[in-house]
């Protein structure tokens, strides 16, 4: 292959798998074939779209919205660090994975109480309630 070859263009479902968006190129293109990605702000449903450097992309992944600018297009799918080199990251930091699942003070989360179903202290709870209260019949 010729080393002086530029490439202009690519398939955004190629694209987001050489920037490690995705596990596979099947899994990729499923993505784009469902609409999940906006290029440049439009509504995207082909995989086979071309992208070129300098465009926006706006999609969902594990209920994070990402906003990436495509830096360069890739010849390959090579390691994290080279596809890190692919895309600037342009998510906001209040949407960004850094604290998104975590709790203040690292507290377990709570319930309202009656809401749902009992948890397991609260069954014991009602279990020793009971129990009390038939023994006194």
């Amino acid at each position: 292959m010729d080393k002086n070859l530029t490439i202009e263009k690519i398939r955004l479902d190629k694209w987001l798998w050489y920037a490690r968006f995705f596990k596979s190129r099947s899994l990729s293109s499923k993505f784009c074939h469902a609409g999940k990605v906006r290029v440049n702000g439009n509504i995207n449903s082909k995989s086979h779209c071309t992208i070129m450097i300098g465009d926006t992309l706006t999609f969902t992944v594990v209920d994070i919205v990402r906003v990436v600018r495509v830096e360069q297009l890739g010849l390959r799918r090579g390691p994290a660090i080279e596809a890190k080199k692919l895309y600037l990251d342009l998510t906001p930091e209040s949407h960004s994975s850094k604290g998104i699942n975590k709790l203040p003070n690292n507290k377990v989360a709570q319930r309202e109480p009656g809401s749902g179903r009992p948890t397991k202290s609260e069954r014991r709870a009602i279990d020793r309630f009971l129990l009390r209260n038939n023994n006194l019949d």
